[in-house]
């Protein structure tokens, strides 16, 4: 009755791994990173995509290696270390919950910041937005390839539309107005604190199988995408400094860029701009929730998360995980901040990207100049980034600490609980 479900070719792919990157990107990061770096928020990102690029290459080359979806964990599980496996699937998935999170709240910052209707707004937008793609993706994969399709395009414009004005003023001055002289050493904390900025792109390994040749399609649409999407970032940082001034991307983080917009155009480009990061961040959310759902079945039939996460619907959808997954995203949404939740994910990023080029480098998978360079450059990043948050938010690592010792420690004995309750 059903017809086969359509693979997805380079394009739908491409624009899958930028939307689950630029998606909650730039929109959520900007303030974020020009709060810590200054001047030197263009090279945060620059350097960022530079690791992120190894990581990009050793994650393509895994899959090929093995010729098998399934990131992290199903390449641990290939070297026989079960047990890390799990545990660090576990602090993928935490990840993926916070930049879900990251998303949601950006989504409603932007849309509260258009309608003004009071502090509650952009909060319950927030949770809204995740219960529709929550609905969305328990439809399939079919409509989510579609989808990234329009909408990446479509908010590339709109941003390269805006860098392309600011750079045309060309303002040096602005991007250190009413910031502190940082230095160009600040651009390695700022790097490191917007880690999250790059993770979509990992999301297409899990969809290994419903990609067209995967060994071909893979390494051509992630690397390229990661490359796109770090201009994209670069020159966004340096437009949108030049035309509203530093001092303002810090004093609107959560909205920065719908503020450039009006400044540039007046109420039409506040307008379109929070209409992008509207588009932007909902194509993040369903392809970050798509893979992650697809992630968590995985892991669940390996016995490493309940086994009720594998449970799946009539469109072969885990749908159990798509819920859970997503109202835990919500929450956060509601009572998150954004630096918290967006250095809270690039942590874990951080830690499972430095992972992967390390197998990837001890597999031989790709060159070991590339990989070996991503692992050392991660670890150092994840290092520089716990030293940021010690400094500005050291609650927030306190928590994060203790979400990372439940995967490690606490796992095999909530397992063992659930199974023995399920027998």
């Amino acid at each position: 009755m059903n017809s086969p479900k359509s693979k997805l070719g380079f394009n739908a792919t491409w624009s899958m791994a930028v939307g689950g990157m630029i998606g909650g990107g730039i929109f959520s990061t900007l303030g974020v990173v020009v709060g810590i770096a200054g001047a030197w928020a263009w090279l945060s990102f620059a350097l960022a995509g530079l690791v992120a690029l190894a990581a990009g290459y050793s994650y393509v080359k895994l899959a090929a290696h093995y010729d098998e979806g399934g990131g992290a964990f199903t390449y641990l599980r290939k070297i026989n270390a079960p047990q890390f496996a799990g545990s660090l699937a576990w602090v993928l998935i935490v990840g993926y919950v916070l930049t879900n999170a990251v998303y949601a709240f950006t989504f409603g910052q932007y849309l509260g910041n258009v309608v003004g209707l009071g502090p509650w707004f952009p909060r319950f937008a927030g949770i809204a937005i995740v219960v529709l793609f929550i609905g969305l993706n328990l439809r399939g994969v079919g409509e989510a390839g579609t989808i990234e399709v329009i909408l990446v395009w479509f908010k590339l414009v709109v941003l390269l539309g805006l860098a392309g004005w600011g750079l045309a003023q060309w303002d040096l001055p602005m991007l250190s107005q009413g910031v502190p002289d940082t230095g160009a050493g600040a651009a390695l904390f700022g790097a490191a604190s917007v880690f999250m900025a790059y993770e979509g792109f990992q999301l297409l390994t899990y969809d290994y199988e419903d990609i067209e040749a995967p060994k071909k399609t893979l390494p051509w649409a992630v690397l390229s995408a990661i490359a796109i999407v770090t201009i994209v970032y670069i020159v966004v940082a340096l437009g949108t400094g030049m035309l509203i001034g530093a001092d303002q991307v810090v004093r609107h983080k959560e909205v920065a860029l719908a503020i450039a917009g009006q400044q540039a155009f007046g109420i039409v480009g506040l307008v379109v701009v929070s209409i992008a990061a509207a588009f932007s961040t909902g194509s993040a959310i369903n392809a970050t929730l798509f893979a992650t759902a697809r992630l968590a079945s995985k892991v669940a039939k390996e016995g490493e998360l309940p086994a009720a996460l594998d449970h799946k619907n009539g469109a072969g959808i885990p749908d159990r995980a798509v819920i859970w997954l997503g109202a835990a995203a919500a929450v956060l949404a509601a009572v998150g901040t954004l630096t918290t939740l967006v250095e809270a994910a690039s942590l874990t990023f951080l830690f499972t990207f430095t992972v992967v080029c390390g197998l990837a480098f001890r597999q031989g998978a790709g060159a070991r100049i590339v990989t070996g360079w991503g692992a050392l450059a991660g670890a150092a990043a994840s290092v520089a980034l716990v030293v940021q948050m010690i400094r500005t938010d050291p609650w927030a690592l306190f928590f994060l600490g203790i979400l990372v010792l439940i995967a490690v420690f606490g796992r095999p004995i909530l397992l063992r609980y659930v199974k023995q309750e399920d027998s």
